[in-house]
């Protein structure tokens, strides 16, 4: 590990150059030492892989990161693949940057067979209504994507024939060509033109998919809500997405829930609010009062006589349960709104006024009071 070099020194660059001068970099020391550029040549070999090396951690930030953070130390237990320990010859350093090397360099970048492609993943939205996102829910959805073709299994060919292997590359998907430059002959890499880079040819393709291997299909999908999920939050069935191509995986369905408001109940976090209107004659004398819940029941409350406008009362476990743990559930807020009357008759106001002199000057010097205490606190 001593002998190892400083990857920003191998690549002639500072610690806070960023990506682009890296790059730059790296595409003008792979040039110089390119074994097609020095045949022969060990020394420019060995540069070559350890620039190599150099680039592969700085380019990745995470590795980068790494490497600031504890040196070369960080990828002594192979953690980089084997980087820097002998195991990696000159065609997986192609393999593993030919980005950087192909088309306008060296064209080792487009040599590489065409493989497996992972599907596409795909995302859509469901609309719920809000007890569902409460207390979980089973919905179908439908959605238009690719799946593998039924007569072929996949495969591209007509049902009974098979792929057969390119005869131009040996099924490898490339083919090397010899070129001539102001640095003499290089040979570079690039995709087979017979079978355009995937290594074998279908003589006879599917009539259902015309060789894809997949076509477009409508499906239908049982989405199980979890309860507790609220608005915005995302649902992922993996593994269906769009099917892959040449034997590659599916991709992912993402669903974005949209939770529909509610009437009576507002939602923050995993508690549930609501606001219950109480008579002024409730909240001074107290009574036995029922408070509505979401699944459509009713809960028996006990007012306390003297219960001020505004008051909040929390409920517990009576809200959402987490999505993450259905054994945590938060609680029903509930604040109490004294309903004043907007409209009275005169035998009401009547009384009204009997029981604010019935009151005494305690009750009715009350406001004096508190505006002689906002005095106060001014001075």
């Amino acid at each position: 590990m001593a002998d190892k070099r400083d990857y920003y020194d191998v690549l002639g660059i500072g610690k806070q150059s960023g990506d682009d001068e890296i790059k730059k970099a790296y595409r003008k020391l792979a040039k110089q030492y390119h074994p097609d550029a020095n045949p022969g040549d060990k020394k420019a070999e060995a540069n070559f892989k350890e620039v190599s090396e150099a680039y592969g951690v700085l380019s990745d930030a995470d590795k980068r990161r790494q490497y600031d953070q504890m040196g070369h130390a960080a990828f002594s237990q192979g953690g980089f693949g084997g980087f820097g320990s002998g195991g990696m010859d000159l065609n997986e350093i192609f393999s593993r940057f030919g980005d950087i090397l192909g088309g306008d360099l060296f064209g080792m970048g487009g040599g590489r067979r065409a493989g497996p492609k992972r599907g596409s993943d795909l995302q859509m939205r469901l609309n719920i209504k809000f007890e569902e996102a409460v207390f979980g829910c089973s919905r179908e959805v439908s959605l238009n994507t690719y799946e593998t073709c039924g007569q072929c299994k996949g495969s591209g060919a007509k049902p009974g024939t098979f792929a057969e292997n390119c005869k131009k590359c040996n099924g490898s998907g490339s083919e090397r060509i010899m070129q001539q430059t102001m640095l003499g002959y290089m040979t570079s890499v690039v995709a087979c033109n017979a079978c355009r880079g995937e290594g074998k040819i279908i003589k006879e393709p599917c009539a259902g998919c015309r060789g894809a291997g997949r076509v477009r299909a409508n499906k239908t999908l049982t989405v199980t809500v979890p309860k507790g999920i609220d608005n915005g939050q995302q649902i992922r069935l993996q593994g269906k997405g769009e099917f892959g191509e040449k034997g590659g995986p599916a991709g992912d369905l993402y669903i974005v829930v949209q939770v529909a408001p509610h009437k009576l109940f507002n939602r923050e976090g995993n508690n549930l609010y609501i606001d219950v209107p109480i008579t002024f004659v409730q909240a001074a004398l107290g009574d036995e009062i029922f408070i509505p819940m979401l699944d459509g029941t009713e809960e028996k409350y006990n007012l306390k006589a003297g219960i001020q406008p505004g008051a909040i009362v929390h409920l517990r476990g009576k809200g959402v349960p987490s999505v993450r743990n259905n054994r945590n559930v938060g609680d029903l807020v509930v604040k109490f709104n004294v309903s004043v009357p907007t409209v009275m008759n005169e035998r009401q106001k009547e009384l009204l006024v009997a029981f604010n002199d019935a009151m005494g000057d305690d009750y009715k010097n009350h406001k004096k009071r508190w505006f002689d205490k906002v005095k106060e606190y001014f001075k």
